[in-house]
């Protein structure tokens, strides 16, 4: 009888191993099919089954994989997350004609999991459609009232300079972590337009809200990030960094709540005092409509992206900039002497002093070439199936333009690995811009605070070269390692800021 049972048991043993191999040899065979590359679509290299090409691409420098992976498969390539195809676009040309020539195919973003379960597609910067173009127009319109990019804001910039001047005078020239300081700074700027208001650099609220962004722009940048959009259903459920990026996302939320519940108490519709203002008068004139998108949820989630996307890129850039004048005091030295000598110590600066200053002017634009803030933009979608480099994309298909393949072209700068102010300058010393310089990215889905930033970024470099002479403190040599995520920040580092 013990021998029966012991055949009986081994055949269902034999059994069950079958069948898990039958089943192991089905989901592969099945993934095969679903997912093999037809002739027509870009190369790419071998995935894996189920997971894709998640461990193809180092996810703490993710633009350096992509990058060398062009000179294998080509300028335009692909990769598979999951069960998800994205396509890969380098060089300036082929960007070019993605994101200008052909940009009404690639207006779309595509549906991530892990920021649809936060924002339910809403908002200005990840909504598509008729939401997207109803809330960009009423964002672009509502901002310019308030100055958004023009000369009228300049008072604003510059009040807000002396605020941070007082602050750097504080340390007297001691070693300080610039991060906190600048974020606070530039955060002020579309506080002011969206808020109608500033916030001291002492409240610790505001200081910790701030310190948040960097922390989920390189989570949402994360290979815990690409787990969850290709497998959310699971992500959901695990501990990891991922929920710490959503719990980053509902603390910033609550601040918002808080923000707009201040304003409801003294709401005037005849006296609109900033962004949210408006935005509650279009709710109010909307109401009934039948395409209308316009309601609170909906205000929460363009606040946070303007806030954040308003903020964290224009800081993360006078970092770099400041880290790189302490890295190489001779450029800084040419920066401030062209100051001296078209501005003086009289006086602020002034953004009409820029055409002056084509020196100052082609330092600006190298450090946000060198220093490659968004350095994969951000991720588009095909709305329709479009030829691009001899191949065709199919609709639906995430689309990642790769920034750096453009910032760092060896066919387009001369000198791409190195900080060279030349870059922009014509042999008489003239400021030239270079049709490959686009770090705000191209075409449809341009970054919406180009103007802004620009602006900011020459008032905030100039007022505090005019003041200070930046250096590295006694015995420590600057280090241009940086933290990838969404932006491309410096690591941390303390800088002295001598007053001159």
């Amino acid at each position: 009888m013990d021998f029966i049972f012991s055949v009986f048991g081994t055949l269902l043993n034999l059994d069950v191993k079958s069948l898990l191999i039958f089943i192991a040899i089905l989901i592969l065979t099945a993934d095969y099919i679903k997912n093999r590359r037809h002739a027509s679509f870009p190369p790419g290299p071998w995935a894996i089954p189920i997971l894709g090409n998640i461990f193809s691409v180092d996810h703490n420098k993710a633009h350096e994989s992509m990058t060398q992976l062009a000179g294998k498969y080509g300028d335009v390539y692909s990769l598979r997350i999951g069960q998800q195809w994205l396509v890969v676009l380098n060089g300036f040309e082929v960007l070019k004609e993605a994101l200008v020539t052909k940009g009404d195919s690639l207006a779309d973003r595509p549906p991530l999991p892990i920021l649809v379960d936060l924002t339910g597609g809403l908002g200005v910067v990840f909504s598509n459609g008729h939401i997207w173009k109803q809330q960009r127009r009423f964002a672009v319109s509502t901002l310019k009232n308030f100055g958004f990019g023009r000369k009228s804001l300049e008072p604003n910039v510059l009040e807000e300079i002396t605020y941070c001047i007082n602050d750097l005078n504080s340390y007297k020239g001691k070693p300080f972590n610039p991060n906190l300081i600048f974020s606070n700074a530039i955060s002020n700027i579309i506080c002011s337009l969206v808020f109608g208001h500033r916030f001291e650099y002492t409240d610790e609220k505001f200081r910790k809200l701030i310190s948040y962004f960097e922390t989920a722009l390189q989570i949402e940048a994360s290979i815990w990030a690409q787990f969850y959009n290709a497998f959310p259903r699971l992500m959901r459920w695990i501990p990891g960094p991922h929920q710490t990026f959503k719990q980053i996302y509902y603390d910033i939320k609550d601040f918002i709540r808080e923000e707009l519940k201040e304003h409801k108490q003294n709401w005037d519709p005849s006296d609109q005092r900033d962004y949210i203002d408006c935005y509650f008068n279009e709710i109010e004139m909307s109401k009934g409509q039948t395409d209308n998108t316009f309601d609170e949820e909906c205000l929460i989630i363009s606040v946070f992206e303007l806030f954040v996307a308003g903020s964290e890129t224009t800081s993360t850039t006078l970092r770099w900039a400041f880290l790189y004048m302490a890295k190489y005091p001779e450029i800084q030295a040419k920066v401030q002497a062209e100051i001296d000598r078209v501005i003086g110590q009289s006086r602020q600066p002034s953004v009409e002093d820029r055409v002056s200053m084509p020196y100052t002017d082609a330092v600006l634009h190298e450090v946000q070439r060198i220093g490659n803030i968004v350095p994969l933009s951000l991720p588009h979608m095909t709305n329709k199936d479009i030829q691009l480099g001899g191949y065709t994309i199919p609709k639906g298909v995430t689309v990642i333009p790769n920034l750096t393949s453009v910032l760092y072209d060896k066919n387009e700068w001369e000198t791409p690995s190195t900080f060279n102010p030349g870059h922009f300058l014509t042999e008489e010393g003239k400021f030239v811009k270079q049709a490959a310089f686009i770090p705000f990215s191209a075409g449809k889905r341009v970054c919406l605070g180009e103007n802004l930033a620009k602006m900011e970024l020459f008032l905030f470099f100039t007022s505090f070269m005019q003041r200070f002479t930046f250096s590295m403190p006694a015995g420590v040599k600057a280090k241009l390692d940086y933290q990838f995520g969404i932006t491309l920040a410096p690591c941390p580092y303390e800088i002295c800021a001598t007053p001159r």
